[in-house]
């Protein structure tokens, strides 16, 4: 037996419907369901975001510098009285002008190592930012290519009703010419017409099941549904797959990482909410300008100008126990976490030991399952032989043609088993990919 058991699917197609339809691989549905999935641009979008805020500025750790400037003009009345008559002063209409500006630039010191615990947790947000993408990158192509051998699987079967059909109509025409010299009556040609009609709507009800499949294909891959595509492809299943393999590259999945990222963010957080029971030490400088000037008064200008340095503390005394229970919020938080990813990792494992059972039941199961398929089509063709020189029934016929579909169904279902858990075991190990 070879590396890989391959069943080829045939499917039969018009002419007109060949001309008109756009050949569709599953390289170009990978393809395009990569380019234009909703969830993948969403996935994207988060991404960048967590990268545009894992800056140490976002974290309070750079200098803040700020300018400011006003230039205020009044107009008022003065009544000025000194107990030198000569000094007094009464004048209406008196304007005034107050123009103050100055630049200031202040940095954090220390708030018990907040900057840096911030830092850290921005970064693991964008590293938990990008397992999500990779996750949501490996569930869209085995979505895809699920749904892309379902198509496959079900034009192999249709395949099978065309070969009955066949048969059918060949039954039907000898029938017919026996009883044209009295071999055969009426009733005989009346139960070969309705096992005709039978097969022909069995294959009109596959052909509905291949559409309705081709729609949630193109959904996926965001193309128009009224879209018309041809698919012809095998379904090859890998017989290499290890589970020891699987087992450890499980332990890389991107889901299980990320769900150890947002282990290590909330416990970043617990630091950021301990370090709020901490002093604050600022520093700060700039340099000021004040400028007053009046038209009349005690003071016609005041004008003053000059830099300045200073430091300023804040101790937190108490704010009614809020840090303490947003601390041990953060504690229950990094609890959940870790219970979610040890119920993650549990799933993850018993998940891989099932999917493999699987895997490997399945692909002993197809072996005996493609003899029979041969059998069953040498059968039919043997029996469709006698039947023609007089030495079988009706009835040896239908048997054989039940056979050969239920061999087929049977057949086809086994090589779609066998690569759904061979898709399921690459996506836990994080090793599926383009084609």
């Amino acid at each position: 037996m070879s590396k890989c058991l391959t069943i080829v699917f045939v499917a039969v197609f018009s002419p007109i419907l060949l001309f008109c339809q756009n050949r569709l691989s599953l390289a170009d549905a990978i393809g395009l369901a990569l380019k234009n999935s909703y969830d993948i641009q969403l996935a994207k979008d988060n991404l960048e975001i967590s990268a545009i805020n894992n800056n140490i500025g976002i974290a309070g750790g750079l200098p803040i510098v700020t300018a400011n400037a006003s230039d205020n003009e009044t107009v008022t009345s003065i009544n000025q009285k000194f107990p030198d008559p000569s000094r007094n002063v009464k004048r209406t209409g008196v304007s005034s002008n107050n123009l103050t500006a100055n630049i200031t630039g202040g940095i954090l010191l220390f708030n018990g190592f907040r900057v840096k615990a911030v830092k850290k947790r921005l970064e693991e947000l964008q590293n938990l930012n990008q397992e999500l993408l990779n996750a949501q990158i490996q569930n869209t192509i085995a979505s895809v290519i699920t749904s892309y051998y379902d198509i496959v699987r079900q034009q192999f079967f249709l395949g099978t009703l065309k070969k009955t059909i066949e048969v059918s109509l060949q039954r039907v025409s000898i029938i017919k010419s026996r009883k044209e010299v009295g071999l055969a009556n009426n009733a005989d040609i009346f139960q070969a017409e309705i096992d005709l009609n039978a097969s022909i709507q069995a294959e009109q009800s596959q052909q509905l099941i291949i559409d309705q499949a081709k729609t949630n294909l193109l959904n996926l891959i965001f193309v128009r549904n009224d879209s018309l595509v041809v698919i012809s492809d095998t379904i090859v299943v890998d017989e290499q797959i290890n589970f020891n393999q699987v087992r450890q590259l499980a332990l890389k999945n991107p889901q299980l990482i990320a769900a150890e990222q947002q282990i290590k963010v909330n416990e970043l957080i617990e630091k950021e909410t301990a370090a709020l029971r901490s002093p604050i030490l600022r520093a700060s400088t700039g340099f000021n300008v004040n400028n007053t000037t009046s038209q009349a008064g005690f003071i016609l200008q005041n004008q003053s100008y000059g830099p300045f340095l200073g430091l300023n503390l804040a101790i937190p005394i108490y704010n009614g126990g809020i840090n303490k229970r947003q601390s041990q919020i953060a504690e229950v938080n990094t609890r959940i976490a870790k219970t979610q990813r040890d119920g993650f990792l549990m799933r993850i494992e018993n998940g891989a030991v099932r999917t493999y059972q699987a895997y490997s039941n399945t692909l002993l199961q197809l072996k005996t399952a493609q003899k029979n398929y041969d059998l069953s089509q040498q059968l039919l063709n043997l029996v469709m032989l006698r039947f023609q020189l007089g030495q079988s029934t009706i009835v040896d016929i239908k048997i054989a043609q039940q056979s050969f579909e239920n061999e087929s169904y049977r057949l086809v279902n086994l090589a779609y088993t066998a690569k759904i858990a061979e898709i399921e075991l690459k996506r836990l190990a994080n090793i599926l990919a383009p084609i």
